[in-house]
């Protein structure tokens, strides 16, 4: 009999992100490399949204988004990692819709 496979749909205010990862070593503005073992003092990460519960409102599918990772629920599905966390821990959302940006882009 074949594996029946259901669709996550995600509830209320809640949003599903991928953490996006991290390139390795990073460069500062003055040229310093730090590496990626560097321990940064409450770091935010970035992610993509893979859904979203009904009352979400400014989040679509697809946008990255900013937010804290320590402070999250984290879910395994098929052996990928993935966040689950409410629409108010996101600090920013980067997405190809203009409407109230800060002038800097990704």
């Amino acid at each position: 009999m074949p594996e029946l496979k259901l669709e996550i749909q995600m509830l209320h205010d809640r949003v599903l992100v991928q953490l996006t990862p991290e390139e390795g070593e990073r460069r500062s503005t003055g040229g310093i490399v730090i590496p990626a073992t560097a321990q940064m003092a409450r770091r935010l990460a970035w992610g993509d949204v893979l859904g979203v519960g009904t009352n979400v409102r400014n989040v679509k599918v697809g946008d990255r988004v900013l937010f804290n990772p320590e402070d999250q629920f984290e879910v395994e599905v098929q052996g990928q990692t993935y966040l689950v966390m409410r629409e108010r821990d996101l600090h920013a959302i980067a997405s190809e819709r203009i409407e109230h940006g800060t002038g800097l882009y990704l």
